[in-house]
């Protein structure tokens, strides 16, 4: 079948001008495994952080059905779907969470390279762990966003790694060999020396919690300054709410705070990712208030009713993939506008050049600032009650 990557869109991700569903990577990645590919049968074939599509359903077009797929996204899993129902392979691969299923008996996974040496540490593991003993890993990337430590994250889990030639500002690791070093740990698993256990946790005494986090997700185990920032005023954020929304929660710090501080409170997280949801779930855990603090993921706050929310509380992200861009960010203020309650209150910490004030003004409501230092403004926008 003839297959055309440029047929690719994003939505319902973020779409707009130099956001492209696909990339010379991608295709590179598909060149380059392309003779792996012609050995294994489609259900031996995984492809892991796949953006929106290209490689798997580039795979499917040629291999045919079966393949496993695993996006951390959920914007990105359904963009896979309407690309695959658009461009009439629909059901030819299957969604699948991350773990040891979605990666059992793999003979050839393609993964496009994660920015961060965690999440690629993480699905590193997870591969040499569970995949085929003969599997092969192309990954690939832009190599303004690859650095030689991916060799080296590679290396610990496999004892071979060859590297591509450049082609359109685009770079392949091809990874073979897992676990040949690995030693067996207390639960009888392997794992190379020196490599790490996930998800990964941290006490910050300071703020009295405990942080769990998997790979890639926003400051790890850490918390980071703008989110210090924002804690250090929600004190006085509508403090008679009887609920509250972390949005974009990342690994939970903001909701597991909230649900401490406040025992009568019940507090959402929720996050588009995973990877985070997943960390929130065990920072909610870890820190006590798992009874309190439902987590979810989601695209924004889609499973949340309009006007149903008194508090929602938000550090926004300011990257869609690897790119800057401001769409996130005006999606998740619309979607605050949605489901605040008349008289609610957004709270928010952002990067003060980004100057979010007026658009918090005309999609949530009246602004004030709340909080400024060198880097960061905290503002509470009221919600406008028509």
């Amino acid at each position: 079948m003839q297959f055309e990557l440029g047929a690719l869109r994003r939505h319902p991700d973020i779409e707009g001008p130099g956001l492209e569903a696909s990339d010379a990577a991608d295709r590179l990645i598909l060149d380059e495994a392309a003779p792996f590919a012609a050995e294994v049968a489609a259900d031996e074939l995984v492809v892991l952080d796949d953006a929106y599509g290209a490689l798997a359903l580039g795979s499917a077009a040629t291999r045919g059905r079966g393949i496993r797929v695993h996006q951390d996204l959920i914007t990105g899993e359904r963009a896979l779907e309407a690309n695959a129902e658009r461009l009439h392979l629909a059901g030819a691969v299957r969604s699948m969470p991350l773990g040891a299923e979605v990666l059992r008996d793999a003979r050839l996974v393609l993964l496009r390279l994660p920015r961060s040496l965690d999440r690629l540490d993480e699905l590193a593991g997870l591969i040499a762990r569970h995949a085929a003993s003969d599997v092969t890993v192309v990954a690939g990337g832009r190599i303004k966003h690859m650095s030689l430590a991916m060799n080296d994250v590679l290396a610990r889990w496999f004892a071979r790694v060859d590297v591509s030639h450049a082609r359109q500002k685009s770079r392949v690791l091809i990874a073979r060999a897992p676990g040949r070093h690995a030693r067996p740990t207390s639960s009888g698993a392997t794992r190379p020396p020196g490599a790490t256990t996930w998800p990964r946790r941290q006490r910050h005494d300071d703020l009295g919690l405990t942080v769990v986090a998997h790979g890639g997700v926003f400051a790890g185990t850490g918390i980071d300054v703008g989110t210090r920032f924002l804690l250090e005023h929600l004190h006085d954020a509508v403090p008679d709410a009887a609920t509250a929304v972390d949005l974009a929660c990342g690994s939970g710090v903001v909701a597991a705070w909230l649900a401490r501080e406040r025992p009568a409170l019940r507090v959402t997280a929720t996050d588009r990712s995973a990877a985070a949801a997943a960390s929130a779930r065990r920072t909610m855990e870890a820190n006590g208030v798992a009874d309190r603090a439902h987590v979810t993921q989601a695209d924004g706050l889609e499973l949340l009713a309009d006007s149903s929310e008194e508090l929602i509380v938000l550090n926004p992200p300011f990257h869609s993939g690897a790119a800057l861009h401001t769409g996130i960010a005006r999606h998740l203020f619309a979607e605050a506008g949605r489901v605040l309650a008349p008289g609610g209150e957004l709270w928010c910490v952002w990067n003060s050049p980004l100057r979010y004030r007026p658009l918090l003004e005309r999609l949530v409501g009246p602004t004030r600032q709340v909080a400024r230092n060198a880097k960061f403004t905290v503002t509470a926008s009221n919600h406008r009650v028509a």
